[in-house]
């Protein structure tokens, strides 16, 4: 642990001109006593740390010092392609294997580009959670993270509605969507999708899989995505569209479903309205949805839901049409 911790402070040291043993302390995560104590080490083994006194002080390698100590690991040179989604590294666990990552390429760099990654990161963020909600870390999902990266096999207990199932799984490959975590794992001939979070328990089991080289986690991912958006979409509703409500339609339902819609809608009428068939997850989602239309659009079948369009109206009318006076 503490052999990690002083290549890092070298490496630290390295990639600037100088730095306080507050700033140590702080990337290093430990006290400026320690931070005294590992510069005193570092010195005794022959790195050329020095320390600068007073006011502006701090510590710097001298006679232009350059470790060796910069070659990636394979976790770590894993973790950098990840490093532009620090929540997920930090929630699979890799941000330590990350940050060392990062250290040893700006370490490697020219004087002259060692503040690329300070201003890319000052230019360019992923937030990947979707509004108005909390994300979860789930408790099992560094354990998957690890039989991701090992190619090994586990012992899981999945939560499938109501009832806990027992599978051994070879998982393939992690996805985050809009806050979720996904696993995409083979499941006896068949690779399928578990979310982490219905997960209740994992073992890592000793024997590991041979992974299916052509397996394309993106390629499957949208693949199932869309095979997943298709089925929500279990009923359709006619729908009359005047041109505001025509181009307003694929931001308030499914953009997809939205847009074959239009696309397959005939001329407008004389009032320049189109008529158009859109699939829907069901009557009581696509009210909800349609209703943010207002007057640009009119349902016209089902009945069912045309007479709830009506009654809503009708509220809609009275509640407006009080004196509020």
């Amino acid at each position: 642990m503490r052999a990690a911790r002083l290549i890092r402070m070298v490496l630290l040291l390295q990639s600037r001109p100088s730095m306080t043993a507050a700033e140590l302390a702080r990337e290093l995560e430990v006290s400026e006593r320690t931070v005294t104590r590992d510069a005193l080490a570092l010195s005794e083994a022959g790195v050329p740390v020095y320390a600068d006194r007073g006011r502006g002080g701090g510590y710097r390698l001298v006679g232009g010092y350059r470790t060796r100590l910069t070659g990636l690991a394979r976790g770590e040179a894993e973790a950098l392609f990840l490093s532009g989604v620090p929540g997920a590294l930090r929630e699979m666990g890799l941000e330590d294997a990350a940050s060392a990552a990062r250290l040893k390429v700006s370490a490697a760099l020219l004087p002259s580009l060692r503040d690329a990654p300070r201003t890319a990161a000052q230019r360019f963020h992923l937030d990947a959670p979707g509004w108005y909600q909390e994300p979860e870390t789930p408790g099992l999902l560094p354990v998957l993270a690890e039989a991701v990266w090992g190619d090994r096999l586990v012992d899981a207990r999945y939560l499938r509605g109501e009832r806990e199932v027992e599978r051994e799984l070879a998982p393939y490959g992690l996805v985050l969507k809009a806050g979720v975590w996904y696993l995409c794992a083979r499941c006896g001939d068949a690779v399928r999708v578990y979310r982490v979070d219905r997960f209740t328990r994992v073992a890592l089991r000793e024997e590991g899989f041979d992974r299916d080289e052509s397996f394309d986690l993106p390629g499957f991912w949208e693949e199932r995505a869309a095979q997943f958006a298709r089925s929500l979409l279990r009923t359709a509703v006619v729908v009359r569209l005047s041109e505001a409500g025509a181009r307003a339609l694929p931001y308030v339902t499914d953009r997809s479903a939205a847009r074959e819609a239009l696309e397959a809608a005939g001329p407008p009428d004389p009032a320049g309205r189109v008529t158009v068939t859109l699939p829907a997850e069901s009557e009581e989602v696509v009210f909800g949805q349609l209703l943010a239309l207002g007057p640009e659009a009119e349902v016209l079948e089902p009945p069912s839901l045309r007479e709830r369009f009506a009654g809503a109206a009708a509220r809609m009318a009275q509640l407006y049409g009080r004196d509020q006076r």
